[in-house]
């Protein structure tokens, strides 16, 4: 039983176009004159996610500034109030509503004119602890964390991802269209380059050993329902919720029963829950990144690099052949 369920049509109305998207073009000279001598257009991205498309599709022609410095965990994001004043003055603003409360709440106090919201461009899913689960024998209606709603790690899976761009890349043209060629080559550019991702993790996870995997931060539901796996996670959606001892006792049966051979954590949230799961059940440790930031410890510079990574550390664990 596959458990996501797609939310409300009527709340996906138009999710592709971008009418839904409270987007105006700049107005005139005088609002480009306040933007500083450098001409170009200010962008203000939520979090790396939404940076990397403003700056891959934006490239020489914008400005950006991210909200969510590296190393801090976005959903913990707190905002100051220059933060929030500075905002109204960008050109645009690109985020992903839903998943930084503190910066949907500072878009609607600063009253921001252009705005895009990753998640009007692609379609949203509901996703709990676990997606893709089925086990014979099991209750049904078994649906760990649905109450979390729409999940919004969509830039997890790269042909979600490849549609945001897109709609991020009509939007850019729109507030800027003396680079509107430009924007277009790029946007382009960047869903080839995410076409070829696509075609790595399809080529890579077509034949494993198991399609099952634990992690801390059920973060994956849309790679693992695009590459047809199976997410256990120990939380749900939120990293920082505790998991019941119920819980835990079931990924210990899940993780025998479905030749589960590592637990998986991140780097911007703790590993404790994961090595004291993996420590019990003598499975190994490793790390899957949500891509929330790039730091340090990320493996791999941006993006593109750091999904490869994950790839490979799915195909060492699925047991890829």
């Amino acid at each position: 039983m596959n458990v996501r369920r797609l939310i409300p049509s009527t709340a996906l109305a138009g999710a592709v176009a971008l009418g839904i998207v409270s987007l105006s073009a700049c107005s005139g000279t005088s609002d480009a004159a306040d933007k500083g001598s450098d001409g170009k257009l200010d962008v203000v991205a939520s979090f790396y996610p939404m940076q990397y498309l403003a700056e891959q599709i934006g490239g020489g022609h914008v400005a950006v500034d991210t909200l969510t410095k590296p190393g801090v965990e976005p959903h913990d994001l707190e905002l100051k109030p220059k933060q929030i004043g500075e905002l109204g003055e960008a050109d645009v603003v690109l985020y992903l509503k839903g998943i930084q409360p503190a910066v949907d709440d500072a878009i609607a106090q600063a009253g921001v004119k252009n705005t895009v919201d990753a998640s009007t461009l692609t379609k949203l899913e509901e996703h709990g602890a676990e997606v893709g689960h089925d086990h014979a024998g099991e209750e049904a209606g078994h649906d760990h964390g649905s109450e979390a709603g729409a999940d919004p790690h969509i830039w997890l899976d790269p042909v979600k991802y490849a549609e945001v761009a897109q709609g991020v890349g009509s939007a850019l043209e729109k507030a800027d269209p003396d680079h509107a060629a430009d924007y277009r080559k790029n946007t382009e550019a960047l869903v080839k380059k995410l076409g070829d991702l696509n075609t790595e993790f399809e080529t890579g996870l077509r034949n494993t050993a198991t399609k099952t995997f634990i992690t801390t931060h059920s973060a994956f539901g849309y790679l693992a329902e695009r590459y047809g796996l199976e997410q256990e996670g120990i939380t749900g959606i939120d990293p920082e919720s505790e998991p019941s001892p119920a819980r835990i006792k079931e990924l210990q049966d899940i993780a025998k029963k479905d030749k589960v051979s590592t637990v998986f954590f991140e780097t911007l949230a703790s590993d404790k829950t994961a090595k004291t799961l993996a420590g019990d059940t003598g499975l190994k440790t490793d790390v899957l990144d949500p891509l929330e930031g790039i730091t340090d410890k990320s493996k791999g510079d941006d993006y593109i690099e750091v999904m490869q990574s994950n790839l490979a550390a799915l195909k060492k664990a699925l047991g890829a052949k």
